[in-house]
């Protein structure tokens, strides 16, 4: 980190925007028949998306994480594996989307970087839930896979193991996730940039 990034109105942005993750983080809701009860959707990513976008990849890293430990301590319902796979979510969104704003600054390269953002989250979390998280929510919990897996047979008869719980379950539901955060995003950050100038 640099003395440029660490100024105090850099600061002060980061914490805003972070308490205002963390209160859109415990707001989080399902989608009823369409994907399972399990995965929820929030507008967490936004502030940290909106940072990325005005202070660089870094800040939006930071607020996603300074979010998740505020979850982490507050919430006992995953023993932390939620907090932990939001974070990845999240980071795996913002850092490619943020980069490629930083080379292109422009709407267009704000749309280009949430649009591959989402990609790299979605891609990243098929591999994440299938080989850590889905298996380390079932330990840590004490659910059985059979348990688990049920909850997509619930929403998707196709829903029949952990694989297709992925390419089935998680994987549209992120890519869902990664769509309506990229619109909220779109449609909020010229005011809210308009508005961080100002205390520059």
């Amino acid at each position: 980190m640099n003395k440029k990034f660490l100024t105090t109105a850099n600061l002060v942005k980061i914490s805003l925007l972070s308490a205002i993750a963390f209160i859109l983080i415990s707001l989080d809701f399902p989608i009823p028949f369409l994907f399972p009860g399990f995965l929820k959707l929030d507008f967490s990513d936004v502030p940290a998306l909106i940072g990325g976008f005005s202070m660089g990849p870094l800040a939006g890293v930071l607020i996603q994480l300074i979010k998740c430990v505020l979850h982490m301590l507050t919430q006992t319902e995953t023993a932390g594996v939620g907090p932990a796979s939001n974070f990845v979510t999240g980071v795996s969104l913002v850092v490619p989307a943020t980069i490629i704003y930083r080379w292109i600054k422009s709407k267009k390269g704000a749309l280009l970087g949430l649009v591959a953002g989402t990609v790299v989250m979605t891609g990243v979390m098929a591999l994440a839930n299938y080989y850590v998280f889905f298996p380390l929510f079932i330990t840590v919990m004490g659910y059985s896979e059979e348990a688990v897996v049920g909850m997509g047979t619930a929403v998707n008869s196709n829903i029949t193991d952990l694989k297709t719980l992925v390419i089935l379950g998680s994987t549209p539901f992120n890519i869902f996730k990664g769509a309506t955060v990229s619109i909220v995003t779109l449609a909020l950050y010229k005011h809210i940039s308009r508005l961080f100038k100002r205390y520059n």
